[in-house]
């Protein structure tokens, strides 16, 4: 789902968006004429690589998102939203989606058959 900038209303909307097997979920709106906010629920499934042994499984996601969406630059000092800036004046939710997967994957996950082996494994520097 695609929305310009400019067209974001001030008063909350319903957010609801999937892509594939995740979806966001909540409301956003305009707070200032160059930031919305959202507040919205990442929820689904996605599937994840264990940091040990290469194998996937799935992860059920439930996070919270608080996010504020600058047009251009951010200039400011915010500490409860992630902020993302929008170059083009659109905001993509489906790029806002993949970006969190991105950074959920990212982390150090562990398999549950890993967690149950307490051998140490041979670390490469």
């Amino acid at each position: 789902m695609k929305i310009e900038f400019r067209k974001v209303p001030q008063t909350k909307k319903e957010l609801e968006t999937f892509l594939d097997s995740v979806k966001i979920e909540g409301t956003f709106c305009k707070i200032s004429s160059s930031l919305v906010k959202i507040e919205a629920n990442l929820l689904g499934t996605t599937s994840i690589d264990c940091s040990r042994c290469g194998d996937s499984e799935s992860l059920l996601l439930n996070e919270e998102l608080k996010l504020l969406l600058s047009d251009g630059i951010f200039k400011g000092d915010e500490e409860e939203f992630l902020v993302i800036e929008i170059e083009n004046g659109l905001i993509d939710f489906d790029e806002i989606i993949e970006s969190e997967l991105n950074s959920i994957k990212s982390d150090y996950h562990i398999c549950q058959n890993c967690a149950k082996n307490d051998k140490l494994f041979e670390k490469e520097f």
